[in-house]
């Protein structure tokens, strides 16, 4: 017997004088009201209503019990519509983990306006390029750059970034500019560690798609290393646009082989799963989506009961695809 079904049904008998009124009020059988109260007074062990041919009263006791019913239930309801509105705020911890560069390059600077939007949320940022479980470290969301997002994790597509080719003057002063994709084979480059195709660039242009072998004259897991590392001439790299936009319109680099573009690769908000998703999750993927301006369709979903592990390997660089 549920407590709360059976005070509800105890207190319609008594304000309408009798079981059928209630069970009418109530889309009940009349069997049923008599079974709820029958129990109720069982629990109790008391007789809570007077019953004639005519007429249903309650009794002395019966009385007393309906006047604290009637304050308990109320006072029940007024908590359930207080949770239930304060359930479809954004409040609480948000925490969210995000490769470095674009954490610092493009996550960083919305964060005031969605905090000044949902001032009852607590942002909790945690940037970081090695692979991290978001179950296991209490993630609520994560942003990833990669082709594929895991299929273990529900994904919202929020943008995508260009990979752009390119390198110091100097480096290009000293060992030539490459014509075609194959003269990367031949120059130094320098390779992000999680790059999804190995030793190997995929270049599409005006000969159809080309895959070159690289030699890596130096590797990171970080692309702001690797675009560092460009600056001072020690070779091309290929990276992201947020992470070399500034370099390129100041001249420090340019670019490479203009008529030809590497795959661009997809950045998402990925958590781990669809059901009862938190307001301040769901506010802050709505959030992302507006000021970045994707088409941010759901990508993958998670099986029911599946782990979700976010060793994605998206990085603050191009990230290979999300296992």
């Amino acid at each position: 017997m549920d407590t709360i079904d059976a005070m509800r049904v105890f207190v319609a008998v008594v304000e309408r004088n009798g079981f059928s009124a209630a069970a009418q009020a109530l889309d009940l059988s009349t069997a049923a009201v008599t079974r709820q109260v029958a129990a109720l007074e069982k629990r109790l062990s008391a007789r809570l209503l007077n019953r004639t041919t005519r007429r249903v009263s309650p009794t002395s006791t019966g009385a007393a019990y309906y006047q604290r019913c009637v304050q308990l239930l109320a006072e029940f309801d007024a908590l359930e519509a207080a949770v239930g509105a304060q359930a479809l705020q954004p409040s609480g911890r948000l925490r969210i983990n995000a490769p470095v560069s674009y954490g610092i390059a493009r996550l960083a600077p919305l964060l005031p306006g969605y905090a000044g939007c949902h001032p009852q949320v607590e942002l909790d940022l945690s940037l970081s390029d090695r692979q991290v479980d978001m179950v296991e470290e209490g993630f609520d969301l994560a942003i990833r750059i990669t082709r594929q997002p895991a299929p273990s994790l529900i994904a919202r597509r929020l943008a995508e970034a260009a990979i752009v080719l390119c390198a110091a003057p100097a480096y290009l002063a000293r060992h030539g500019t490459p014509q075609h994709p194959d003269d990367l084979s031949r120059h130094a480059c320098l390779a992000y560690s999680y790059w999804a195709g190995g030793d190997s660039w995929q270049l599409q242009g005006p000969q159809g798609e080309v895959s070159v072998p690289v030699a890596a004259r130096m590797r990171a897991n970080n692309g702001e290393v690797l675009r560092e590392a460009a600056i001072a001439g020690m070779g091309i790299i290929a990276q992201p646009d947020f992470i070399v936009v500034q370099a390129l319109a100041d001249g420090r680099l340019v670019p490479v082989l203009a008529d030809w573009r590497l795959p661009p690769v997809g950045i998402h908000a990925v958590y781990a799963s669809r059901s009862h998703l938190a307001p301040k999750v769901r506010s802050f993927i709505d959030y992302l989506v507006e000021r970045l301006g994707a088409d941010a369709g759901p990508l993958a979903h998670a099986e029911p009961g599946a782990r979700a592990n976010s060793a994605s390997s998206s990085r603050s660089g191009i990230g290979r695809p999300s296992r």
